[in-house]
């Protein structure tokens, strides 16, 4: 038997596919003969050129079949012999032409809603019926649907508006006037944090530091989207910078797993591509109780003088010479408020305004759409053993133009959180879909991980869109303006292979401390300053080609195993080495020796990727990323020439450089983060407390400010 013809067909409809392939395709020079699955062929040809009656002989046939995975339909074709036959080019060539005109791409657009006519579940129903039925059966699931709902609705609209989002900032010279009817603040405030998932984490810490903090959450506090893992280590920062005691930590932890294991697809895979599976025992082996750490740092937020206002909207924001002053919308009571600060942080997320206005037309580069739910119970005895994660796996090919990757976590008691995600590309007229993916993820659960879904005891939903940035330098986005500044995935400085914002923001949180409080002191509140602020690392973002890599561009019909072979080619490499190699790699620490080396590994072993990532990425972003990887090999050039004295220089230097010239000291300062942590070196922070001379000198800021 030789295969001739793999390929997706972007439609859940099998028996559609059949039917058409078995009753209105045809062949002119062949015979088709009708199957359980498909179709055979046998082409016919002319054997006698004397005869006046041509003598058609029949030859092998070709097999021709469909299946159906990952609500995906899939079709191959056979010869059963060796050698070819005449006319098998020109038939594959008209199935696959016919197929592609048969069953196109389709990007299905969410439904219009009014919810004052119909609930959410009546309204989507006819479009989402796995998802309408399974959220059902949640706690909150009308709310939680409508936040998939709202969330798609606002990312699809940033996404097809990018060259004119919606301006939120605006920059006046005058004192902004107090709107009739808006509720105030009776105090002004140093910091005002919008959004309170990573921005309590922040807030909190700039709390605990003597900074008067607002936050600000359009949920009710302490509720998340995503569950969050990550490994002791990691989480150590958090301690060091006397976020959390140790003791305080531990209560935290919902479960800690032995192994983790990554593994892809490789069934139509060649046998060099073939990977085994790669366990990562220290990579987002800890589940956290993010609900727990959330209103612990809600509680030393309010504890270090804080404010928490949940509930309540960002609407707009003023810029003056002077302060900022924050628009806002209390949604239960659709009451406007507003709020008087010096420096506004955006942590909304994604889903941002701010960082659609300040980015225009690059506000990301990519998104992983990505939904899941955390499972109280149901699943039977020995199809999951909870001491072991799964950090990713995929168990199919290409599926309606994307690759889909799952996630499982264990969590406390019987928990466990399953995530399905796919690397996107920004497209306006294929954004990304959560609602589409929650159809994928409730159809083709049982695939994965064995499962009868109604038995399935549903705790609740997790999803969100996860951005990437593919960054040529650390000043090709910006996260600034005068009195404002973004962090977490409202930043999207990096676009990791595992780790979301939450990762990004512990690993690099002391940093983006030490220069928020650096500003703050010496008031250098304005957008060239506080673009000193940020989380590039130059060895991350030389990966985002990897990630580029996984994403099958809009329209584009791809090899369904090529993605799967990529990334069997990379894991298979990383299961190869010591298991620190991997660990340093998938925790943003490797270095520039060590990127080089795998890089010229993978291209030993599987000749094709370049040639496959240039064709998927295509010439303009490949150059963009020779800019990435000359970046980072001049980043590291310098890093190794200034890590053994300049860090060491320049703190002692602090004291003189600081006290007289403060806007140059940020900017050392910066740069010294940018060849430690910036190059995956991050220090380890020993934690001081705020003297009782830097606690006077922040209260007399803050009374001279409100004053």
């Amino acid at each position: 038997m030789k295969e001739l013809l793999y390929v997706e067909i972007p439609n859940p409809d099998t028996d559609a596919v059949r039917t058409w392939l078995q009753q209105d395709w045809y062949f002119e020079l062949g015979k088709k003969t009708i199957t359980p699955d498909g179709i055979l062929v046998q082409i016919e040809h002319a054997s006698s050129a004397n005869s006046s009656t041509p003598i058609y002989v029949p030859i092998p046939e070709i097999s021709i079949f469909v299946w159906s995975v990952q609500r995906t339909t899939y079709l191959k074709a056979f010869r059963c012999c060796d050698r070819a036959i005449a006319g098998e080019r020109q038939l594959l060539q008209k199935l696959t032409g016919d197929l592609r005109r048969q069953f196109p791409y389709r990007y299905p657009e969410p439904p219009e809603v009014d919810l004052s006519q119909q609930s959410i579940f009546e309204a989507l129903a006819p479009y989402y019926p796995q998802t309408v039925h399974f959220f059902q059966k949640m706690p909150k699931g009308e709310y939680d649907l409508n936040r998939v709902y709202w969330w798609e609705k606002r990312w699809r609209e940033g996404v097809r508006n990018p060259q004119q989002p919606k301006q939120v900032v605006f920059k006046t010279t005058e004192e902004p006037t107090q709107l009739r009817g808006h509720s105030y603040s009776n105090s002004t405030y140093d910091l005002i944090y919008i959004g309170g998932a990573l921005g309590v984490i922040h807030a909190a810490v700039m709390a605990q530091r003597g900074y008067r903090v607002l936050l600000v959450e359009r949920l009710p506090f302490g509720r998340m989207n995503r569950e969050w893992n990550i490994s002791r280590a990691e989480f150590q920062s958090l301690i060091d910078l006397g976020l959390f005691t140790p003791d305080e930590f531990e209560t935290m932890i919902a479960r800690e797993y032995i192994d983790g294991f990554n593994k892809f697809f490789d069934g139509n895979n060649p046998p060099h591509l073939k990977a085994p599976v790669l366990h990562t025992p220290t990579v987002l082996n800890v589940a956290i109780d993010s609900e727990k750490l959330l209103h612990l740092c809600g509680e030393k937020l309010q504890k270090a003088g804080g404010d928490i206002w949940d509930e309540t909207e960002f609407i707009r924001a003023e810029i003056t010479p002077e302060e900022v002053v924050v628009s806002l919308q209390h949604l239960p009571s659709q009451t406007p408020r507003q709020a008087r600060g010096r420096l506004l942080v955006d942590a909304m997320g994604t889903a941002s305004p701010i960082a659609w206005q300040l980015n225009g037309g690059r506000a990301f580069d990519s998104v992983c759409p990505t939904v899941g739910a955390v499972i109280a119970s149901g699943f039977e005895p020995g199809v999951w053993d909870s001491n072991y994660g799964d950090v990713l796996n995929s168990h199919g090919d290409i599926s309606r133009g994307r690759q889909l990757i799952w996630e499982l976590f264990p969590g406390a008691g019987e928990d466990l959180t399953i995530y399905l995600f796919h690397y996107h590309q920004v497209h306006p007229e294929n954004p990304g879909s959560l609602l589409e993916m929650y159809e994928d993820f409730f159809t083709i659960l049982p695939e994965y991980r064995r499962c009868d879904m109604e038995k399935l005891v549903w705790k609740k939903p997790t999803f969100g869109y996860i951005p990437g940035h593919f960054s040529i330098s650390s000043r090709d986005r910006t996260v600034a303006f005068d009195r404002l500044v973004a962090i977490g995935d409202a930043a999207s400085l990096q676009s990791p292979l595992v780790f979301t914002g939450f990762g990004s923001l512990v690993r690099n949180l002391y940093r983006l401390t030490d220069l928020l409080d650096t500003a703050l002191r010496h008031n250098l509140l304005t957008a060239n300053d506080l673009n000193q602020i940020r989380a590039h690392q130059s060895n991350v973002a030389v990966t985002w080609l990897f990630s580029k890599g996984m994403m099958v561009p809009t329209g584009r019909h791809l090899p369904p195993q090529r993605v799967n072979a990529m990334l069997n080619t990379f894991f298979g490499l990383l299961a190869d080495e010591p298991p620190e190699v991997a660990d340093t790699f998938i925790k943003d620490r490797f270095d520039w020796l060590t990127f080089n080396r795998l890089a010229l590994k993978a291209a030993r072993r599987n000749p094709a990727l370049i040639f496959w990532i240039w064709d998927m990425a295509g010439t303009k972003d490949f150059l963009r990323w020779i800019g990435s990887y000359f970046t980072f090999t001049r980043n590291a050039i310098v890093s190794g020439f200034l890590k053994g004295w300049f860090p060491n220089l320049i703190r002692r230097l602090q004291p003189w450089i600081e006290k007289h010239y403060p806007a140059l000291w940020l900017r050392l300062l910066a740069q010294y983060y940018a060849i430690t942590t910036g190059m995956g070196r991050p220090e380890r922070v020993q934690h001081q407390a705020l003297n009782p001379d830097e606690l006077m000198t922040h209260s007399g800021q803050n009374k001279a400010f409100n004053s």
